[in-house]
């Protein structure tokens, strides 16, 4: 999954490859079949390595996500495009010399449109400069192909970022879990069996207040969804029109219920924003202390460390983690909560 995929020397760079569709990726017979043509596909070709697992691991939310699919070759995702639902296959495909996309739906176009900025294509590493520190200049050797996602979808990134607040992880992913299982579509196309995409605008409006209880979201973070579904069509122009990453921000920022974490935690996969990181997050202060200067500290603590990479502060966390470094935890475990119950 995670495998590097280094693109041959004599080709273009950051573009995507419409003369020669990847229908040597394609599995022709055989279980591993396609009942269903793609509505578009193309292949990918970068002059880096490309490293699927490193640059889209983030987007899926947690193992029982019913829009992401990952397997030996590559991985499966759905989409609510603009265009309409999408479901997006990308697989290494060495024979090709790039990386093959394919996609059904209507959003097919939309989405194979976006696989450069999917894969990074305009997250420029080149001024990070981490020889100063072991750790990170290791990491950066061993991960070459890590680079941020730009998924260029709002709404996506929004409402899940939402539902993990103050809550455990696990408690976050059964919640979305559930809520695309009930109200989400089945995904277009040869999609593994049980995949879904996300509910349109008009669907996420019309779920009842007892069904987000049901599926364990508290009310608090409920009215914060509430109120990003009820001025979404503006919000996403706002971000459009938005001139720098920062006016981004500010632009959601204003919505009651989503401050700087649920912001970062946003624009980190809407706009692959390099340098946003997402203070107040239970564990990665302690994370980042720890890879640093071997040591917890708290968010002051950690962003006067990140200081001197300032404009890439994310990627210097996204190296932290890549590098396969992990803090060790004290204390009690945070305790699990049934907010259907309450």
């Amino acid at each position: 999954m995670t495998a590097l995929l280094p693109a041959p020397r004599d080709t273009a760079a950051d573009s995507p490859s419409a003369a020669s569709p990847p229908s040597a990726a394609r599995p022709a017979t055989g279980t591993g079949a396609w009942a269903a043509a793609p509505d578009a596909e193309t292949v990918y070709r970068h002059a880096d390595p490309v490293d699927l697992g490193s640059i889209l691991g983030q987007l899926g939310r947690g193992p029982y996500d019913p829009t992401t699919t990952w397997d030996l070759r590559g991985v499966w995702r759905t989409w609510r495009t603009p265009a309409g639902a999408a479901t997006l296959r990308i697989q290494f495909a060495p024979a090709e010399g790039g990386v093959a996309a394919f996609a059904w739906g209507p959003g097919a176009e939309w989405a194979i449109a976006g696989v450069p900025e999917l894969l990074g294509r305009s997250d420029d590493w080149s001024d990070l400069d981490v020889s100063g520190h072991p750790l990170l200049q290791d990491s950066r050797r061993r991960n070459p192909g890590l680079r941020l996602a730009r998924t260029g979808l709002i709404l996506e990134a929004l409402l899940p970022a939402i539902i993990e607040q103050r809550v455990t992880s696990i408690e976050a992913y059964r919640s979305w879990s559930r809520l695309l299982r009930w109200y989400g579509e089945p995904a277009p196309g040869p999609a593994p069996e049980g995949m879904r995409v996300a509910p349109t605008l008009e669907q996420w409006r019309g779920i009842p207040s007892w069904e987000w209880h049901r599926a364990g979201v508290d009310p608090r973070r409920a009215r914060a969804i509430q109120a990003v579904l009820a001025i979404a069509p503006s919000l996403e122009r706002a971000v459009r029109r938005a001139g720098t990453l920062d006016a981004a921000e500010s632009a959601l920022e204003t919505i009651p219920g989503v401050g700087v974490w649920t912001a970062a935690e946003t624009l980190q996969r809407s706009h692959g924003h390099p340098d946003l990181v997402s203070v107040g997050d239970y564990h990665l202060a302690h994370q980042v202390g720890e890879a640093l200067i071997g040591r917890r500290v708290d968010d002051d603590g950690m962003l006067e460390l990140l200081a001197p990479w300032a404009g890439h502060r994310q990627r210097v966390v996204r190296l932290i983690f890549a590098s396969g470094f992990r803090f060790q935890r004290r204390g009690p475990r945070v305790a699990l909560q049934d907010h259907r119950s309450h």
